[in-house]
């Protein structure tokens, strides 16, 4: 049986078809804490909630177009890349109707942010401190998080909430957040050097009553790294 019809535009099928939506978690850090970014809805549905940048998939871009036009017209921030972690399909997940989406992960430094769009306000919560999450992004959250622990032990990412030179502390706290566990220091520095991918810039930074050294990410060795040795498979 024929389940479409032919017009002059081409063919229109008759059976319905669900509408796609993007939504980005965005991660930031200020030091001590990992945060997330949330906008408060202007519109309905959910509307005064606290929700994830996302929006519609126009018809002429793709989910990764849609997902970096969103969030720069709801928050004005263009990270340089994003992570796909996940399809959102629940057939009640949206009170408009067959909604899916697909959500993307990025990590930023924490930077102003302003509501724009449809988004009456743009905001960094502490991870552990969120306010109700509209939609299904509470399940959305936890997945992402999944997602960026599992990226932190393959992929150089952490590195982007830092300033180009840190100090070994920073650097462990930043994983400590992201992780949700503690370190040892020594075995921390031990196994960050003996990797490759950072190395000391023989200039200090003041830190209460010792300075602390400061280091660098080298980009370049975890290139080679990666394409030469294992260890680049967890570092």
């Amino acid at each position: 049986m024929q389940d479409y019809i032919k017009t002059d535009k081409g063919y229109a099928y008759e059976y319905p078809r669900a509408a796609v939506t993007t939504d980005s978690v965005i991660f930031g850090f200020d030091g001590q804490e990992l945060l997330v970014l949330l906008i408060k809805r202007g519109g309905e549905p959910y509307k005064g909630c606290w929700a994830f940048p996302g929006g519609f998939l126009n018809m002429d871009e793709t989910v990764e177009e849609c997902a970096f036009r969103e969030l720069k017209e709801e928050t004005g921030l263009e990270p340089d890349q994003m992570e796909q972690f996940g399809v959102f399909s629940a057939v009640d997940r949206d009170p408009r109707g067959r909604v899916l989406t697909v959500s993307f992960y990025a990590l930023i430094k924490k930077e102003q942010v302003s509501g724009g769009d449809d988004a009456a306000d743009a905001r960094w919560f502490p991870i552990n401190a969120l306010p109700p999450l509209a939609f299904d992004h509470s399940d959305m959250l936890r997945e992402a998080l999944a997602a960026l622990k599992r990226d932190i032990y393959h992929k150089p990412i952490g590195f982007m909430l830092l300033d180009e030179h840190f100090t070994m502390p920073q650097l462990q706290r930043l994983y400590e957040a992201i992780l949700g566990e503690q370190f040892d220091r020594r075995n921390f520095q031990k196994k960050m050097l003996a990797s490759g991918v950072v190395e000391e810039q023989g200039v200090e930074r003041a830190m209460g009553h010792r300075p602390g050294k400061l280091f660098s990410f080298v980009p370049e060795n975890y290139d080679q790294m990666k394409e030469h040795d294992s260890r680049a498979k967890e570092f």
